[in-house]
């Protein structure tokens, strides 16, 4: 069935033109906006108009949006773990942000899901509707998106009161010295490096909790467990114990060892979600598997003997 929405006209959006006005209301792209003016799904005040015209304060806006007529395709390069009408849980690759941002014009979770059909809400500031948390750019792994409005209220609520639980795995240089252990530091901006976090007297409350899973040459593979959710917690406070992430290079990994383990980012990842579904409150565990690269590099770690055929 086609959905049909009916919006008086914003102050912030009069006098701009039709498709652009749709793509900020609705959080469609500005071209699905055109073809869905196109196609004579868009009337204003009850007359189908073009694309280029411009809104007026007194305009009412009738937007039918016709329902896909088939399953989304797969995402290409990104995984879609679960789906259902409220999220869609996606195993995001590593080089794609979560949604577009200052100084990033790379390809973004958000626009994936968009280009292959799905409709996420409108909840949310315009460039991250939908987004309830979110994996650095250079993080791979199980990462939950928003499609209705109320999945966003109670999954943004959950991640605020930590009820979600978020597991990933790293491998940290090294051998930690408790196994098991929480790390409770906190964290704020490098005074000196923008790009960088660093633990910090004053900085925000963090707290991470970390099990070892398996000793390998020279370093450690870790389940860890985030209690809070801070930029870079885990990359931070491995490195501040000295135990980087391995391939970290921007946090003090040794980037030899990179270049040997084929790796050009940092050896962690969201393996797990645990969490209540918005709507029926039942419990729910999405895990995500390995990607390659990290698959590749804990085998070589795990066979030292064979680490001359490594071609990084």
């Amino acid at each position: 069935m086609s959905e049909t929405k009916l919006f008086p006209v914003p102050d912030a959006l009069v006098g701009e033109r039709v498709d652009v006005a749709l793509a900020r209301m609705l959080g469609f792209s500005r071209s699905r906006c055109a073809q869905l003016v196109a196609e004579g799904n868009v009337a204003i005040n009850g007359v189908t108009v073009a694309k280029s015209v411009k809104l007026t304060a007194t305009d009412l806006i009738d937007v039918t949006i016709p329902s896909p007529e088939h399953t989304p395709p797969p995402v290409t390069g990104m995984t879609i773990l679960y789906d259902d009408d409220d999220i869609v849980v996606v195993d995001k690759p590593v080089g794609v942000a979560a949604h577009t941002g200052p100084g990033w014009e790379g390809p973004t979770v958000l626009g994936n899901l968009e280009a292959a059909g799905y409709r996420i809400t409108t909840y949310g500031p315009p460039e991250r509707q939908g987004i309830v948390h979110r994996l650095d750019v250079g993080t791979s792994g199980a990462m939950i998106v928003a499609k209705s409005e109320l999945a966003y209220s109670v999954m943004k609520r959950a991640f605020k009161e930590r009820t979600v639980t978020k597991i990933y795995h790293a491998v940290v240089a090294g051998h930690l010295d408790p196994h098991s252990g929480t790390i409770d530091a906190p964290i704020g901006r490098h005074p000196s490096k923008e790009w960088r976090m660093a633990v910090l007297d004053g900085g925000k409350h963090a707290i991470t909790h970390y099990d070892t899973l398996e000793l390998v040459s020279g370093a450690s593979l870790l389940e860890i467990h985030l209690e809070t959710g801070r930029t870079h917690q885990i990359r931070v406070h491995m490195a501040a114990v000295g135990h980087p992430c391995v391939g970290d290079v921007f946090y003090g990994a040794d980037p030899t060892k990179a270049d040997q383990l084929g790796l050009t980012r940092q050896w962690l990842h969201a393996v797990r979600l645990e969490f209540a579904h918005p709507r029926t409150g039942m419990p729910m565990t999405v895990s995500s598997p390995y990607p390659d690269d990290l698959d590749q590099a804990l085998d070589v770690l795990r066979h030292p003997e064979h680490t001359h055929q490594v071609v990084s």
